[in-house]
């Protein structure tokens, strides 16, 4: 009778487990696809991420086929667990237009009638483990101030190889205490396109500036150790016109940001950063920033000698806490 009854409980058990199972299954595919042509899941990506089950136990992949989709998407955090995977880098892109000023459609929830920057993203990924491959994220809303392509808030996200478009403010990681590994992907913008208060390594990434201005624009805070980091990353201009491009400048206090084994072209000015005077807010941040490089090379890492005083070249023995593994703690983004 006992040993009946256990058996009894396990057969629930087993039923319950192969139920919850096979509703994820059910409620989700593991895989579904978008098509402009109307030809798999979806014709929107923002339908598809709609479709996935909220805080999702799984992966779940959305398979992007080559087309333009126009259209202004988020993955909200109650999604989780989601993989955007464009089947062709260069001919799948998501394009918007929204830029700071711009009048809204609709107003938000809180009343705000024209956007500021923080709503001017063509893609925001505000849930957590969410991967983004093998895709173009433009704004194309062209020189008209601040106009973000991708706007990140989750924790543990890739952005694996990318194109990230834009001008000012290309690429906001927006969010303090959150991580974000970007790898072989291609960014460009004018001023301050990568920016933000997120812990964030970068490699293997070609960076472009369009413009004399600055490339990073960080806002770390006091509480975190780590900010931007650029592993093995080539550094490049537009054209020759571009000639006075400064390596970052610190948005808020305890700013940190590290180039290593970098290429660095002549448009790097050899002062390399630049303290952001003038901001009445914060108008000694760069005392608290933390700016250093390791072993770059090129043309813009020439004459380190004349680089501002207050910034650092990281010796051997400094370099060594700089790895993935010492950054990003109990996360580990290469793992299969």
């Amino acid at each position: 009778m006992y040993i009946s009854r256990i058996l009894s409980v396990l057969v629930v058990l087993l039923s319950v487990s192969c139920f919850t199972i096979c509703a994820q299954t059910m409620d989700n595919k593991f895989e579904i696809g978008v098509s402009t042509d109307g030809t798999e899941d979806f014709t929107t990506i923002q339908d598809a991420i709609n479709e996935v089950r909220d805080f999702a136990e799984f992966p779940v992949v959305i398979n992007i086929h080559p087309g333009t989709y126009i259209e202004k998407v988020t993955i909200p955090i109650q999604k989780r667990n989601i993989i955007l995977r464009g089947l062709d880098r260069e001919n799948t892109v998501i394009r918007y237009d929204d830029y700071s000023g711009k009048k809204m459609e609709n107003k938000d929830v809180s009343g705000q009638e024209f956007h500021t920057t923080y709503t001017t993203y063509t893609l925001r990924i505000a849930g957590d483990d969410c991967t983004v491959e093998n895709l173009t994220i433009e704004n194309t809303a062209g020189r008209v101030g601040q106009a973000v392509a991708l706007h990140t808030e989750g924790d543990r996200i890739k952005v694996l190889n990318c194109n990230l478009f834009g001008n000012q403010d290309t690429f906001y990681l927006s969010k303090a205490g959150v991580r974000v590994f970007v790898d072989n992907c291609y960014i460009k913008g004018t001023t301050d396109f990568i920016f933000g208060a997120t812990t964030a390594y970068f490699q293997h990434c070609t960076i472009e500036s369009l413009v004399n201005s600055y490339i990073t624009a960080a806002s770390t805070t006091q509480h975190d150790e780590f900010g931007f980091v650029f592993y093995k990353c080539n550094i490049v201009a537009s054209d020759n016109s571009v000639n006075k491009v400064y390596l970052g400048r610190p948005w808020r206090p305890y700013a940190k940001t590290v180039f290593m084994q970098c290429k660095l072209g002549s448009h790097i000015t050899s002062a390399g950063w630049d303290p952001w005077a003038g901001d009445k807010n914060f108008p000694d941040k760069h005392k608290t920033a933390y700016y250093a490089e390791y072993k770059n090379d090129g043309p813009g890492a020439a004459n380190i000698d004349k680089r501002i005083d207050w910034s650092h070249q990281l010796t051997d023995v400094e370099a060594q806490k700089y790895t993935l593994e010492n950054i990003f703690k109990d996360w580990n983004p290469l793992a299969k």
